[in-house]
């Protein structure tokens, strides 16, 4: 499902999110943080995927919830994000009951913290993982649902 510059691409065979609520978490991401997609992609995903992805992108050799590319780091200069995001739901699916949520709040999160790898935060330490957590919540406790 394609609204404007975010397409919401349906690649699980027995998974899925509503792409109306993922189009309108984005957005509200975007927004938040000050942008605008350009042209981003979601990609609602299985293991074997994001798993083929992490081995050729980034050599590593193990699953992982979500996965982002930037393709296109000078338009964030201007406000503009040119992404992708890979969302892996099987990933959600087994964690969330270890998080007591649901399938459906464990892959939004994925996406909104694909969504702020997009815009160039980080998570390799302590302070930025509790950073980019306290945001993720941020976003999803005050997200539209639908559009």
């Amino acid at each position: 499902m394609d609204r404007g510059a975010i397409a919401v691409v349906l690649a699980h065979a027995e998974r899925t999110l509503d792409p109306d609520i993922v189009i309108a978490t984005v957005q509200h991401a975007l927004g938040g943080e000050g942008f605008t997609a350009q042209d981003v992609s979601i990609v609602l995903a299985d293991h074997a995927t994001v798993l083929d992805l992490n081995r050729a992108w980034l050599d590593h050799d193990c699953t992982t919830d979500v996965l982002s590319f930037n393709l296109d780091e000078d338009a964030l200069a201007e406000g503009f994000v040119e992404g992708e995001v890979y969302v892996d739901l099987d990933t959600a699916a087994e964690r969330a009951p270890e998080f007591g949520t649901t399938f459906d709040a464990e892959a939004l999160r994925y996406v909104v913290h694909g969504v702020l790898h997009l815009v160039g935060y980080d998570d390799a330490t302590p302070d930025e993982k509790a950073a980019m957590h306290a945001l993720e919540d941020r976003y999803l406790h005050n997200t539209p649902k639908g559009t």
